[in-house]
């Protein structure tokens, strides 16, 4: 009787959730959108347009999959933007005015992004601040810390050919007089590995508890401090994972600047089905959901329309994220 009543209720879901639920429209959505920027400029489909758009999103993806575990216990890391880009300047700060290797930048870049993460989970988790409150003063501080080491000047981490530049072919390296965009396989590698860990493991399982339901998740037996900072642990790594690519694809990191990187990729993990609510969550779908936003960012400057047009139409496509997850809700509570 069991496995009838199973069998039936697994009929009764419609084709886009077998699919996948949200991520699959949002994956429709990518390729529509791919189809009518190609369809209507013709320097659309060059192909340094397309290694532009991955050379753009790299950064915005990495820090969209880190926000996306704080998002899915109901917080939110506004730090990110401002984050990525003090850890830039201080990575590279040490290996330009240092003398310091390059792995050292990279490793200082990271592990300052997992220290700012640890402060966002301690205020938000054990001092009960509101997330968006207690990551609005990290991001403070991380755009005048990162201002304060450089001096207020820009930094310029070593070029492809110069000695120390070998980081750069991480994301992408030249073949035949063509640059060939290997970051996307890792971007794809690291998607793949977090969705184990968020479907997986218990730091995947525990924060969509968190954002369910947080008191029922502590009564359960379950250390809700610890795993609550983990998540802005994870979103810490992740930005400042970013952080290396930024300096990576940008010849020069700015004091002062990041603020919006955020927005960017809050919007991207939204549109891909992270709910803001907590407890709902995909990593595919927020590739996908950044890739939404990527392309309306590089395609729409194709067809006539200005920057202030991507922010309409991207604020418009949040706005139907956020009611397709409302509307997700009222159904499953029918």
């Amino acid at each position: 009787m069991a496995n009838n009543t199973t069998k039936k209720a697994g009929s009764n879901k419609s084709f886009i959730d077998r699919m996948g639920g949200q991520k699959f429209i949002v994956l429709l959505v990518v390729i529509a959108l791919f189809i009518f920027f190609c369809a209507m400029s013709p320097n659309f489909r060059k192909y340094t347009t397309f290694i532009n758009i991955l050379d753009f999103s790299y950064y915005i993806v990495l820090m969209a999959i880190g926000v996306a575990f704080p998002l899915m216990t109901g917080g939110v890391d506004l730090s990110i933007g401002t984050g990525l880009v003090c850890y830039s300047l201080v990575g590279g700060y040490l290996i330009v005015h240092k003398g310091m290797p390059t792995i050292v930048g990279i490793l200082a870049a990271i592990i300052l992004g997992m220290l700012i993460g640890v402060l966002n989970g301690v205020l938000v988790a054990i001092m009960d601040l509101p997330a968006f409150l207690a990551t609005l003063c990290t991001c403070m501080i991380t755009r005048g810390l990162g201002s304060i080491i450089v001096g207020g000047f820009g930094i310029s981490w070593p070029a492809a050919a110069a000695p120390g530049g070998w980081f750069r072919s991480i994301f992408k390296i030249q073949s035949g007089g063509q640059n060939i965009p290997i970051g996307f396989l890792w971007v794809i590698l690291l998607v793949v590995v977090m969705t184990f860990v968020l479907n997986h493991t218990k730091i995947g399982r525990y924060t969509l508890a968190i954002g369910s339901n947080k008191e029922a998740t502590r009564l359960s037996g379950v250390n809700v401090r610890f795993y609550h900072i983990a998540a802005y642990v994870i979103c810490g790594f992740f930005a400042g994972l970013a952080s290396i690519a930024y300096s990576a694809i940008f010849a020069t990191v700015q004091p002062g600047s990041g603020a919006g990187f955020e927005l960017e990729a809050i919007g991207g993990a939204i549109i891909g089905g992270v709910s803001m609510t907590g407890g709902v969550g995909s990593i595919t779908g927020t590739l996908f959901g950044v890739f939404v936003i990527c392309l309306l960012k590089t395609g729409l400057p194709f067809i006539g329309l200005t920057a202030n047009w991507q922010q309409i139409i991207t604020g418009f496509v949040l706005i139907a994220a956020v009611l397709v997850d409302i509307l997700k809700r009222k159904a499953g509570k029918e």
